[in-house]
């Protein structure tokens, strides 16, 4: 996609997209635009309605944003445009800038068009390429100001949701977790960051001891992924951070099988997908803060091989896990992703995210995601970045009193409660006692906002969820 900036439209052929706010359905006054006048009985604005006119070998595409729009409603808009009307584009797009707008709705705008490429058919013979990613695609916008830069960074967050999209979307027998090596490492190439990666010899001389426990079931070797990022220019007090996301490419519940849902498991590494989507966005945009990630990756598979319940294990921190439940899977390698990341790396400030509990779906639904932390100030800039983006967030809590429910008597520790209640909680405490009492660190349950059902499919697929939030947050800090 090429993308620059026109005044007007002498000599411009092609398809105009017109973003206009809602006047009124018995207005006298039509919708004008460029020798066009659409009577409000046809269009008037309203939210998620357009119009499509044909004049002067030009298509004008007439796009409703209501009264007030925020960013996520924005971007949905223009995602939808993309998606369901590309029969309508050329390969030439003017996009009109409305005077009103600011550099976060153009940012909203251009990231929703390039979004409503994605065709969740990856292996379908008669799959179409989208007119905005042939090779000859120009997008015009059209403004007297210069708004490249918000334009530009819109299709960067594009790009690293829809690499998220992919990862999370493809099947369990595409995306191991040597795919998702390989694709780090490629990525680092190509953005500008460092990978490596631990298989399984390297894992065990390391006593990566949890890690390794969940993926002793699965002929697809365990891949312990660390990816570093430090700016290009010399930043003075240059801020560190630390992310893990949970890896398992797929998620049977080990011995203790799941009995429904296992269909969509493909989805247990989003939490995982997100740090890959966040590092490249964070590297495109050359951010001026140092991260290192991590993303275990494993699957959990059932296997003579498999651990089982009631096993004792050894992780990296050097503490014993009790095993009460297999299928208590995630918590176990995001432990060692923890431990490994603060005696290692030493980050100010830490972020896990992980699909990790139908609790959290339970107690939120599927509007937000869990988070938990003891920090006042990240819980806010998560909360504010989140809620900017749509990408938001809910705090649930930490208080001492459910330490009871990871307290083991034969290990230091054990990987479920075995109730049937507050289990967003336990996890989230489970996870504290490998975080060595940092004192910025948060971990984020997005299980019911990773992968889901909306208007782009007929399936659950997924959202990225993640990938902007950790960015901005971190482009915030």
């Amino acid at each position: 996609m090429k993308i620059n900036t026109i005044k007007n439209l002498d000599n411009f052929s092609g398809t105009i997209i017109i973003p206009v706010f809602e006047t009124y359905a018995k207005s006298i006054v039509p919708i004008a635009f460029n020798s066009l006048e659409i009577s409000s009985k046809v269009f008037y604005g309203k939210k998620d309605s357009h119009y499509v006119a044909e004049a002067n070998d030009n298509t004008y595409l007439f796009i409703g944003l209501g009264k007030t729009i925020d960013y996520k409603s924005l971007k949905t808009t223009f995602r939808r445009i993309s998606s369901k009307q590309k029969d309508n584009f050329s390969s030439n797009v003017g996009l009109v800038i409305p005077e009103e707008f600011v550099e976060n709705q153009i940012e909203a705008m251009v990231s929703g068009l390039l979004l409503g490429t994605y065709d969740l058919g990856h292996f379908k013979l008669d799959k179409k390429i989208h007119p905005f990613i042939e090779p000859d695609f120009n997008l015009s916008l059209i403004s007297e100001k210069d708004h490249l830069a918000a334009a530009k960074k819109g299709l960067k967050i594009a790009k690293a949701q829809l690499a998220t999209y992919s990862l999370v979307d493809l099947p369990p027998n595409t995306v191991n977790p040597k795919y998702l090596a390989k694709w780090a490492k490629e990525t680092g190439d190509q953005y500008g960051f460092e990978v490596e990666v631990l298989g399984y010899d390297a894992s065990k001389i390391a006593g990566l001891g949890a890690f390794l426990a969940v993926g002793k079931g699965s002929e697809n070797e365990p891949q312990f992924i660390i990816m570093n990022y430090t700016p290009k220019q010399e930043v003075p007090h240059l801020k560190h951070v630390g992310l893990v996301g949970k890896g398992i490419t797929f998620d049977t519940g080990g011995l203790n099988i799941k009995t429904a849902g296992m269909v969509h498991m493909k989805c247990d590494m989003a939490g995982g997908g997100a740090v890959f989507g966040a590092m490249q966005l964070i590297a495109d945009l050359q951010l001026p803060v140092k991260v290192t990630a991590i993303v275990p990756c494993a699957e959990n598979a059932v296997d003579a091989k498999s651990f089982l319940p009631s096993d004792v294990i050894h992780s990296y921190s050097g503490h014993s896990i009790e095993i009460i439940d297999t299928d208590a899977e995630g918590r176990l390698v995001l432990a060692d992703g923890l431990s490994y990341l603060i005696k290692n790396f030493e980050p100010e400030y830490i972020v896990d995210i992980a699909t990790l509990t139908g609790s959290s779906v339970a107690t939120l639904g599927f509007e937000c995601g869990a988070l938990f932390t003891n920090n006042e100030e990240m819980a806010k800039k998560l909360q504010e970045n989140g809620d900017a983006i749509g990408e938001r967030l809910w705090p649930l809590p930490l208080w001492d009193v459910y330490k009871s429910d990871i307290e083991s008597d034969i290990a230091d520790v054990k990987n479920f409660s075995g109730k049937a209640v507050a289990g967003a909680i336990s996890a989230a405490k489970f996870l504290e006692y490998f975080t060595q009492e940092h004192k910025a660190w948060a971990h984020l349950d997005v299980a019911g906002v990773s992968f889901g059902d909306d208007e782009f499919a007929k399936s659950k697929h997924a959202t990225a969820f993640g990938v902007h939030l950790l960015t901005k947050f971190i482009e915030n800090l």
